[in-house]
């Protein structure tokens, strides 16, 4: 087996009783306004980077016995830019950014150290403080950060809850100011149905079918090449990950030809390809595994690639199927490494694609491999989805200063950098009137007469009143 336990760093189950207790401790924390100082934000987010750069090879080991090894970059930014928190000026009045309080914030198992951290550095950015959730199917992730946060950050400030349904429904059933969670639509549901007996704002950031449309006068080796990194790419356990490709039959053999081209120099054959590699990741666990070998199973397609297992390594190889509309591949999220392809009408192909993915639910990102400036814009005006990516799949990621998120299924708000920040904080709307103001505004008092609503209004007065009384004084 790939997976090995990192013992030092077993994962604990918060206590039932204490989840409440954390709560109460985070909302007073946030009452007391010790999160409020730019320069405690700054030390925060300072003490994260810290902790990572010196335990990285500990991360590594646990998020690998877990699943794959990723990082965390560009979210410094929130330390060298705290102007993001200053108040901004509209003329006199002030738009202040605000924290929210105390926020509830749920991470997945797919890529556990970057969608815990990266979500948490935007809300200690804002100055709420967090409880963050994290999967207990990452097991050793969660250890580890279990035992090593709490050296590094401010217990006062964020507070680790770990375990199963059990811990979660009990937190859900607690009033926070802000959830945000990522992972699929199904759960979502359950969130959504919890923060709603508390009026609870919600950041979803789901998943779907992100499908990829191929022009047939695309370089097709290139497309295909980067449409299975995208899919390989942890197993095709991401919400980004290529799920289904439509394409013309014209354009069928090149894109197959590519792919397996490309397969064979990512995993060559004769070092076992992908199944004995280790630049390829596993299944999560035997139930996730035994999920997408049933897709297998149940399929009506053709596979045209791949298709090999080795369970006990908890590896699918990357699978390349042919299918037909109404196949069970099409039918929700495959989550793993199956690529499901779908020929179209050559005829108007284009337009039939747009309609195929309008006709279902609305994407977290749609890939479109073409360099036709007229071809984009049509599935641009024709299509809905979270994002549009031209010529590449997954590199969008790597856009710190694009906002990330979904639209309808796939979720909703705005995530990455000023965006995170953003999510956790309001704009407080604050203006000051002073007393010198008083002569200006004196007609707003009652008794109302004729003479007072015969006054005209200057620009940028609120009110405004002549450059004389009727006794003949100026007004200053």
């Amino acid at each position: 087996m790939i997976k090995k336990d990192i013992k030092q760093f077993q994962m604990v189950d918060t206590p039932m009783e204490e989840i409440p207790k954390i709560h109460t401790s985070l909302r007073e924390t946030f009452s007391s306004r010790k999160t409020f100082p730019i320069a405690y934000r700054q030390h925060q987010l300072l003490q994260i980077a810290r902790m990572l750069q010196e335990n990285h090879e500990t991360f590594s080991e646990a998020i690998f016995a877990d699943l794959e090894i990723t990082g965390v970059g560009g979210e410094k930014s929130y330390v060298e830019h705290p102007d993001l928190a200053e108040p901004q000026k509209v003329w006199r009045p002030k738009i202040v950014p605000t924290p929210k309080g105390a926020v509830l914030v749920i991470s997945p198992w797919n890529y556990p150290l970057i969608l815990s951290i990266q979500a948490t550095i935007g809300a200690i950015a804002a100055g709420c403080t967090v409880c963050l959730k994290l999967s207990e199917v990452t097991s050793n992730y969660a250890g580890c950060l279990q035992q090593l946060l709490p050296k590094y950050l401010d217990q006062d400030m964020i507070r680790i809850v770990c375990g199963g349904v059990a811990e979660i429904t009990k937190v859900l059933e607690l009033k926070w100011d802000h959830i945000f969670y990522t992972g699929n639509g199904m759960v979502a549901r359950i969130i959504s149905a919890a923060a709603a007996k508390h009026l609870t704002p919600l950041t979803l950031e789901l998943g779907g079918k992100s499908p990829v449309i191929v022009d047939p006068k695309c370089d097709l080796e290139l497309a295909a090449k980067r449409t299975l990194w995208g899919k390989v790419t942890n197993s095709g356990q991401i919400c980004v990950s290529p799920d289904y490709v439509l394409l013309p039959p014209s354009a069928l053999t090149g894109y197959l030809n590519g792919l397996k081209k490309a397969y064979q120099e990512m995993y060559p054959a004769e070092q076992g390809g992908a199944l004995k590699s280790e630049s390829y990741a596993h299944s999560i666990n035997l139930q996730h595994f035994k999920r997408v070998k049933a897709l297998l199973e149940k399929t009506n397609g053709k596979i045209l690639m791949g298709g090999r297992m080795d369970e006990e390594e908890l590896k699918i190889e990357p699978t390349v199927v042919l299918v037909k509309e109404g196949d069970v591949l099409l039918e929700a999220e495959t989550f793993g490494p199956i690529l499901t392809v779908v020929e179209l009408e050559e005829e108007g192909f284009v337009r039939k694609a747009c309609d195929w993915i309008s006709d279902r639910d609305h994407p977290l990102v749609l890939y479109l491999f073409s360099t036709d400036e007229e071809i984009q814009k049509e599935v641009r005006r024709y299509t809905t989805s979270g994002g549009l990516v031209f010529n590449d799949t997954f590199m969008q990621l790597d856009c710190k200063v694009l906002p990330f998120g979904g639209v309808g299924e796939s979720g909703y708000g705005r995530q990455h950098l000023a965006q995170t920040f953003e999510i956790f904080s309001y704009e407080r709307s604050t203006v000051d009137i002073p007393a010198a103001a008083e002569p200006k505004i004196a007609l707003r008092y009652p008794p109302y007469t004729e003479h007072s609503f015969n006054i005209e209004c200057a620009p940028g007065l609120g009110v405004n009143i002549p450059e004389s009384t009727p006794e003949g004084g100026l007004i200053v």
